[in-house]
């Protein structure tokens, strides 16, 4: 039972760190395109219209989801969030059938 339970907590972590990289990849991935558009706006025309601004703000929303996501900031959509919905609704189910019977 021991090594059951150790294997659930590894493969919790496993999954948790994978969120984490995922994230730190999407950031990188950002940092990097988005100084590439900056330049090319610059090389283009000296600021007088910044349009990578626009890719960056559309780019930084998804990021920002993306880190509430991986940092588990929004307690309601978390795991014990979700099991404790699933108990919620086989327990109405439960009732619901006992009325039939």
């Amino acid at each position: 039972m021991k090594n059951l339970e150790e294997q659930k907590r590894y493969e919790r972590a496993k999954e948790r760190v994978e969120e984490l990289k995922k994230f730190y990849n999407n950031l990188f991935s950002y940092i990097i395109v988005i100084i590439f558009l900056a330049g090319l706006n610059y090389y283009q025309n000296e600021w007088r219209y910044a349009w990578f601004l626009w890719a960056a703000f559309g780019w930084g929303i998804g990021l920002a989801f993306h880190a509430i996501k991986a940092y588990r900031i929004n307690p309601m959509f978390n795991k014990d969030w979700e099991e404790r919905k699933i108990r919620k609704y086989m327990e109405e189910d439960d009732k619901e059938n006992q009325l039939w019977e």
